[in-house]
């Protein structure tokens, strides 16, 4: 027990201290009706406006459990005493607790302990807390994996229920109750397993044959489409589509069950692999109709700041990441009638900020690729979509990132040229197809000489030189000499990685650009282009961004001196839309955003590279080896490694 005292100065004696004292008195009701009061005073007075207080187990008394003990106190100064301090208002109390309130017990009607199975993961359930102690006023429980939460216990039974949603196998709650006087109980418990969520309400592959008019349902119900659809469209990489559908953005370009999917005022999800054909203009991915408006949208929504992907209803609508055209995405936008909050995720990660929505309950029609609105439907998809999925419950997220996963296989090496020997003209890969590489106009095969061929006594009789690796390598004089294959080692619209091993001789600023490796068609457009510029003293990537004349060309450079040996390599990554320029067994490289890969049908050129419109040039002087492609992006680590152990 405490108090602040104040004495006022008025009353002090000539000389004496500001001092006051406090005298302390409790009282209470025994067993026998009996009243019992105790009093106590410290034995040294304090200063006006201190605390005194009285907290040494009240001086040895035996005070009674659960019983109400009330108190008072008063200031003495030595000179006058005060009131009681309930004169004008009630006395304080306090209640001795001795007892720890009992353990709650837990239950849940969608989640039993200890059951296999419970509800299903990604659906709510109700959690009962109830312990036996009538002064309960809290419950502090854990759900594993989340932070500790209270909630008050209400009611004749002091209980407390509260709502979780069920993402994983195996969940577990850890209670304990709280009574008035803060003694926690001891925990309680609670495992519960709730079963894999169930599958979507509707789904589609969205993978038909080509010339089909109706998309075959995974779940649900067959979606008509209109005659601005087409199947076969390209799946995105990575995946395990096989086919996707495209969509023209005209007044055709749509696919419909013809009934709703979803229920609009409880908890659902929409979401699948799409690719805008632009980014000019509102979209719409999916909506199902309502009174002249759609319930609700999913798409890519045009701005003054550039395009969003959007999901919401109404005018609330949570908006974010950024639409790339002919880019592949997968946008999942949820819906929880619990919280009343919609979520977008795009690529797996939640984007935007959460938004409160109401969307009305509605029975229009699902729509893929438009939405509703007053005179008609609008909003209309142009590009592709695939295995578009909508749920009746929370997308857990698990779910969210297995959707948006993208397999990405290890690359694989599909052709070597070690450069170590020829037949007729043109020297083998040791890895893959049979594709030689065609020594043209003079190129041939630098060979180190056999022992035999060597003297003791002068050095000109030693070779001047040695192979890059091995006992050979390639040696192109820098006017018309090059190598070539019949036929493109690399699908140029797909993932690949292109290195070799060169080495330039005598190379001053005065000279021309020298190609390393080039492929493209044979009207001199190059899909991609590795050269090195004396002038700058920097190996340079070129790609195109069509495999037509005049098409845009991105390049990006690294620096490098001309002398000694260089491992070069090209990396194109379409799941991440860059291309990579290594040089010296960098780990990191050089690299761009790049998307518009394109397939090239000529050869692999090893010393030359096109000229626009027909013709080659850019030979390069110098001896190349080790050649590699692979089918993939090899990662950085690896690309390094090239440089390091060929």
């Amino acid at each position: 027990m405490s108090a602040v005292l104040r004495d006022p100065t008025e009353d002090d004696a000539p000389g004496g201290s500001n001092s006051v004292n406090a005298e302390f008195e409790i009282w209470w009701t025994d067993a026998d009706g009996t009243e019992q009061r105790l009093q106590y005073s410290p034995s040294t007075p304090l200063p006006s406006g201190l605390t005194s207080r009285w907290d040494t187990y009240l001086r040895g008394a035996a005070l009674p459990a659960d019983t109400v003990i009330s108190w008072h106190v008063r200031a003495n100064d030595g000179a006058a005493v005060s009131g009681w301090s309930d004169t004008a208002t009630p006395a304080c109390e306090f209640v001795i607790d001795e007892v720890s309130p009992q353990p709650p017990v837990v239950s849940s009607p969608e989640f039993p302990e200890d059951v296999f199975y419970g509800a299903e993961q990604g659906t709510y359930g109700t959690f009962r807390f109830q312990s036996s102690s009538d002064d309960v006023v809290e419950y502090r429980y854990t759900f594993l994996g989340h932070p500790q939460q209270s909630v008050a216990a209400t009611g004749p039974d002091h209980a407390a229920e509260v709502r979780f949603l069920a993402t994983s196998s195996t969940h577990r709650v850890d209670v304990a109750a709280f009574d008035r006087s803060g003694r926690r109980s001891t925990s309680t418990i609670y495992d519960f397993y709730p079963a894999p969520p169930r599958s979507p309400v509707a789904e589609w592959q969205l993978a038909d044959p080509v010339g089909t008019r109706t998309a075959a349902p995974v779940t649900g119900t067959a979606a008509r489409a209109g005659t601005g659809v087409t199947f076969g469209a390209p799946a995105p990489e990575g995946t395990a589509l096989t086919s996707t559908v495209s969509l023209d953005g005209t007044g055709h370009g749509f696919l419909t069950p013809g009934a709703p999917v979803v229920d609009t005022a409880e908890t659902f999800a929409v979401g699948g692999w799409v690719r805008p054909g632009t980014t000019d203009g509102t979209m719409t991915v999916a909506s199902q109709d309502a009174d002249g408006a759609p319930a609700f949208t999913l798409g890519l929504r045009a701005g003054d700041d550039g395009a969003q992907w959007s999901f919401g209803a109404g005018a609330e609508r949570v908006t974010g990441g950024t639409p790339e055209a002919d880019s592949w995405s997968h946008v999942l936008g949820t819906y929880d009638a619990e919280t009343g909050l919609a979520h977008l995720y795009v690529n797996g990660e939640e984007t935007g900020t959460p938004v409160a929505i109401d969307p009305a309950q509605v029975s229009g029609d699902f729509q893929i690729g438009r939405a509703r609105g007053k005179l008609g439907y609008r909003d209309r998809w142009q590009g592709e979509i695939g295995d578009l999925r909508a749920y009746d419950r929370v997308v857990i997220p698990a779910e969210i990132t297995q959707l948006a996963r993208v397999e990405v296989p290890p690359a694989t090496e599909t052709a070597r040229w070690s450069m170590e020997t020829s037949t007729d003209g043109a020297t083998p890969s040791s890895v893959g197809a049979d594709q030689p590489l065609s020594l043209r106009d003079g190129a041939h095969l630098y060979q180190w000489p056999s022992p035999d061929d060597w003297c003791d006594l002068y050095p000109e009789c030693f070779p001047d030189k040695d192979p890059l690796r091995g006992r050979a390598d390639l040696a192109l004089d820098g006017i018309d000499d090059y190598a070539a294959t019949a036929q493109p080692v690399v699908d140029t619209a797909r993932s690949y990685t292109v290195a070799a091993l060169v080495m330039l001789d005598h190379v001053s600023a005065d000279d021309p650009a020298m190609t390393l490796f080039s492929q493209g068609d044979e009207d001199g457009t190059a899909a991609f282009q590795v050269r090195y510029v004396p002038a700058t003293q920097n190996w340079e990537l070129s790609v195109s961004h069509a495999g037509t004349p005049g098409a845009e060309v991105t390049t990006v450079s690294a620096g490098a001196a001309p002398g000694g040996l260089h491992r070069v390599a090209v990396v194109h990554d379409t799941v991440n839309d860059r291309v990579t320029l290594y040089v010296d067994a960098q780990e990191t490289g050089v690299s761009v955003h790049f998307r518009s890969g394109w397939t090239s049908t000529g050869g692999l050129q090893i010393g030359r590279g096109p000229v626009p419109g027909g013709g080659w040039c850019s030979y390069l002087r110098g001896s190349v080896d080790e050649v590699r492609v692979f089918e993939g992006a090899l990662p950085g680590l690896k690309v390094r490694d090239l440089g390091l152990n060929s």
